[in-house]
């Protein structure tokens, strides 16, 4: 199946580049292209795509707020930030806000395809430039509390016990079916657990996992 996908950009120039960029992949489906997060709002409740294509600069809202009600409401839609915002009180801000990718604008039509099915897939696209900022930003924090775990800070217990299956080698859906939810909502998990221990596949998910003593 093709992924669907909606931009929501308020520059037509931009959007008609981005929309090309969709419409050249025959593996993409473009469901809509809007210039506002209302209209953005309006279409996730009506028919939630698989990526949201983002721009921060809506002329209605931030970027953000979209964010987070994608976050809260739609967990299983992986929202590609595309924007010319690189500063670092952007990007964390928006990576906090449930992002799960980060593009520059000056990405071209083939990055930016490619990265639609990468986010799909799992993984984090990011700008070369952001990534390095960010690896540089963990190097330099402070270390967690003395009296706060690793697991606390960073998994469900849903996301650990789902965890500790995939480590078995167990299927999406042979997990859905012992935890009784659908097999959509264990890939939902499974990407927010990428995105939290910064993998892009199941072995460094579970690699990651255990050198940090949450399995």
């Amino acid at each position: 199946m093709k992924i669907r996908v909606l931009i929501v950009e308020d520059e037509p120039e931009f959007m008609r580049r981005f929309s090309t960029a969709v419409l050249a992949d025959p593996g993409l489906s473009l469901t809509a292209s809007v210039s506002t997060g209302a209209a953005a709002m309006a279409l996730l409740a009506a028919q939630p795509p698989d990526v949201l294509l983002l721009d921060l600069g809506l002329p209605d809202m931030d970027g953000t707020e979209l964010i987070r009600h994608i976050a809260i409401h739609h967990p299983a839609c992986d929202v590609l930030v595309v924007t010319m915002f690189g500063d670092d009180q952007h990007v964390i801000a928006a990576l906090e806000a449930g992002a799960t990718g980060y593009l520059l604008k000056d990405a071209g039509a083939d990055r930016i395809a490619t990265s639609i099915h990468e986010l799909h897939a799992g993984g984090s696209p990011i700008s070369p430039g952001i990534a390095r900022r960010i690896l540089a930003r963990m190097r330099t924090s402070t270390s967690l509390p003395r009296n706060e775990s690793p697991r606390d800070a960073v998994l469900t217990p849903r996301e650990t016990e789902l965890l500790r299956l995939t480590a078995k080698g167990l299927s999406f859906d042979a997990i859905g079916q012992l935890l009784q939810i659908s097999p959509h909502t264990v890939v939902a998990h499974v990407k927010k657990i990428y995105r939290k221990l910064a993998v892009h596949s199941r072995g460094e998910a579970v690699y990651e996992a255990s050198q940090m003593g949450l399995l």
